[in-house]
């Protein structure tokens, strides 16, 4: 059996993140995003600025971890909807969302049997 596999996206947080809360009561982690492409910014960069949210408790977690500059790996899918004005939009919906390890420094630390707490 082949493994399950999902989109990924990697970046970095290109603005404050800000926690919200849905009409239902979920949690919503929202921050703009950047990857490094092909597009020279004027202070000589490559930047593609884009969105990405998460939701429920991922989201609070995700809000007390990340800042702004935070290179990040996030296993997403993409969610397209229409807004209040009828415009169709597209978000990235990050499932899974981590430090990037290559460019973060950063401690683990685990409990007594060996897990991550």
């Amino acid at each position: 059996m082949p493994p399950r596999t999902q989109q990924s996206l990697s970046g970095f947080i290109a603005s404050e993140p800000a926690l919200s809360f849905t009409r239902a009561g979920d949690a919503r982690f929202y921050a703009r995003i950047g990857q490094e492409n092909y597009q020279r910014e004027n202070d000589g960069s490559f930047t593609n600025v884009n969105t990405l949210v998460q939701y429920r408790r991922a989201a609070e977690e995700s809000y007390s971890k990340f800042q702004m500059s935070d290179w990040f790996l996030a296993e997403r899918y993409v969610k397209t909807y229409t807004d209040a004005d009828g415009i169709k939009r597209s978000e990235f919906v990050a499932k899974k969302l981590g430090h990037d390890a290559a460019r973060t420094d950063y401690a683990v630390v685990r409990d007594r049997n060996g897990g991550t707490s």
